[in-house]
């Protein structure tokens, strides 16, 4: 990574503040470019889902492992509901996504409640034996429907019935003939293995999945500093988590040190990632700690206050760029955690040196996130909270007492309520996913990089006004 100018700013920048300059390339496609990481954590694809309650659940991690990224589980969830989760993302197949389903004596109100847990818009209708006998469509806000009819009453044949074997573009074929978008794959017994877009299709010949030695699906799980830290990691580890997150939001304090380094002299055989820092300081201390990965960010989140209630924080491409030398000095690497807004910021974050770039918010309006969906006069939302407002403070803090839990309530450091708009043009996190990797893939070739090492190596930078960032920002409806 250079500057344009020659010299790096004496004052931090944050992504808006930057451009790329186009290299000299010999790169002639975005499919040249591999996206894949090497931090150790198998991603294909260099994008992790925070551990935040409304946006990281079984849903999220399943689909975006199986594109090649990494969901991290929050801290809060219970041992036995974390297991659960690992058990089911490991469960779960490389190619067809899983879809909501429900018996024929089921209710039609209970399948559309279930419909916009899944972005394909349909319930699979199976038997006893879990063997697909129909298809339910997700009905419009206002759409003329029986509610408390049985599905066997209204269920749809299923115009396009697999065997789980078949290629991919074999489905896509048949699907096009068909004139349909979706099929539904079965193991060799004639049961449901799961589902398969036209899309999807086409995915699964770009992508690779985030896969374990034995060819399972990828998660991780975030434990705090507080408790028994080293008991419940091991629990985690038992029940099958790739890696673990050692999370608070002010990581270099002591008692993140001492916790980190208890999870570390475990020797529990998995990659121990750990933060927030911003600084070189608390990189090493980190990484000496034992952590081979070191989570970089404060403040820059959609959900956080942090900078406006205390002044604390760092402009993040400053903040990624210096904790990322140190890192990659000591062998280890970074995430760059938060203010990921656009494409670009993920390209930035990467050109900055990190392995891989943690997105929040900008996941939780998917119909993969584990919040309900709301519908108003502007649309479909969902509502998302962060991880150190009232709201998360209270469920991580519910057994305590009451004099305890209305102490702590009085402190908080984030909004507890935003509605965040599901994306018409992008509604489910594989959308923005093939949206983020088309922005990196194409940096990429801008810059003469195959991959997201050559990508820092080779990217040039310069410093922009807010004009300049302005100045490329797309007039969609004119002047």
């Amino acid at each position: 990574m250079r500057f344009l100018s020659g010299h790096r700013p004496d004052y931090d920048l944050t992504y808006d503040d930057l451009f790329v300059v186009p290299n000299r390339s010999d790169v002639a496609s975005r499919f040249d470019v591999d996206l894949a990481t090497t931090d150790g954590t198998g991603t294909t694809v260099p994008l992790v889902v925070a551990n935040m309650t409304a946006i990281a659940g079984k849903r999220m991690a399943e689909t975006v492992a199986r594109r090649g990224g990494l969901v991290v589980l929050p801290q809060d969830v219970p041992e036995a509901a974390a297991a659960d989760t690992i058990a089911f993302v490991k469960s779960r197949n490389l190619v067809a996504d899983t879809p909501v389903t429900l018996g024929p004596d089921d209710l039609m109100a209970h399948a559309q409640a279930l419909i916009p847990k899944r972005a394909h818009g349909l319930l699979v209708v199976v038997d006893d034996d879990r063997r697909p006998v129909g298809l339910i469509p997700r009905t419009p806000p206002g759409g003329e429907l029986d509610m408390f009819g049985q599905l066997r009453e209204s269920m749809h044949p299923i115009p396009v019935l697999l065997p789980d074997s078949t290629d991919p573009r074999q489905v896509f074929d048949a699907l096009t003939e068909a004139n349909v978008e979706m099929a539904v794959l079965t193991d060799p017994d004639g049961r449901l293995t799961g589902v398969l877009t036209r899309v999807g299709a086409l995915r699964a010949g770009i992508y690779r999945p985030n896969v374990d030695a034995d060819g399972r699906l990828r998660v991780a799980t975030a434990v705090g500093i507080n408790g028994d830290v080293v008991s419940k990691a091991r629990a985690l580890v038992a029940a099958g988590t790739d890696l673990l997150v050692v999370d608070t939001a002010h990581g270099h304090q002591e008692k993140m040190l001492t916790a980190l380094a208890a999870v570390a002299d475990a020797d529990l055989g998995v990659p121990i990632a750990a933060g927030n820092v911003v600084s070189a300081e608390g990189t090493r201390d980190l990484i000496d700690a034992g952590a081979s990965i070191v989570k970089v960010g404060v403040g820059p989140g959609a959900m956080c206050t942090t900078r406006m209630m205390t002044g604390v924080g760092r402009p993040q491409f400053s903040a990624v760029a210096e904790c990322a030398a140190t890192a990659r000095q000591l062998g280890a690497a970074v995430w760059a955690d938060g203010g990921i807004r656009h494409p670009r910021d993920v390209a930035l974050a990467v050109a900055a040196g990190a392995a891989n770039v943690m997105v929040g918010s900008w996941f939780a309006g998917t119909y993969e996130s584990p919040g309900d969906l709301h519908t108003d006069a502007d649309g479909e939302y969902k509502v998302s909270f962060g991880m150190a407002s009232k709201r998360a403070v209270a469920a991580r803090s519910s057994a305590d007492s009451a004099y305890d839990r209305a102490r702590k309530s009085l402190f908080e450091e984030g909004i507890s309520s935003s509605r965040i708009r599901i994306d018409p043009e992008r509604p489910s996190v594989e959308d923005l996913i093939d949206h983020i990797c088309a922005g990196v893939r194409s940096t990429a070739t801008y810059t003469g990089a195959r991959t997201l090492s050559e990508l820092h190596e080779k990217v040039v930078l310069g410093v922009q006004s807010a004009a300049g960032f302005a100045e490329g920002r797309p007039l969609p409806g004119g002047w």
